[in-house]
């Protein structure tokens, strides 16, 4: 496409985007992005309050995970995001959309340590179902690239389940 017919004076330009995906495919792929996209964000929230709030003598072991597993999280979701933008479609970013379209639960409150860690346990196991269907969306797309994050993001979330379940296994 050259500059010419990019027509760069025009206020509102459309460059078609062409990928070798169809559109019907990246719009499929985008609404279950959007879903880990606020599930990560929800989920870094309540990671971090129950980082700040955890009380008791499990404090400093629950602090410390908490703060490991909210900073990747706030990685994640920008490159959540951005995967969004690079199929051609706007990212969610406010709160009422997120509520309305995560499957994460808001953080509780007064509770246990262990508690907390059993909420972050289902938290995450909720999170990794989500993503293994936005995974199968992709990869009936073939959009590779999707498929890889969603493959990393697996891994990472599968190792915290398994930490959350061991925190709270006697």
């Amino acid at each position: 496409m050259s500059l010419q017919e990019l027509d760069l004076k025009t206020e509102h330009r459309n460059v078609k985007l062409e990928t070798g995906l169809s559109e019907n495919g990246r719009a499929g792929i985008v609404e279950h992005l959007n879903e880990i996209l606020a599930d990560h964000y929800l989920l870094m929230l309540k990671t971090h309050n129950y980082h700040w709030n955890v009380k008791g003598p499990l404090f400093k072991s629950m602090h410390d995970l908490t703060e490991a597993q909210y900073e990747d999280l706030f990685a994640a979701i920008d490159e959540i995001a951005e995967r969004i933008r690079a199929l051609g479609f706007d990212a969610p970013g406010s709160f009422k959309t997120y509520s309305q379209i995560s499957k994460i639960e808001e953080a509780k409150s007064g509770i246990s340590a262990l508690e907390m860690a059993a909420d972050l346990l289902s938290s995450h196991e909720n999170l990794i179902r989500n993503m293994r269907d936005a995974l199968a969306k992709a990869d009936q797309h073939s959009d590779e690239v999707t498929v890889d994050l969603m493959t990393e993001r697996l891994s990472v979330h599968e190792k915290a389940a398994w930490m959350w379940r061991s925190f709270i296994e006697q």
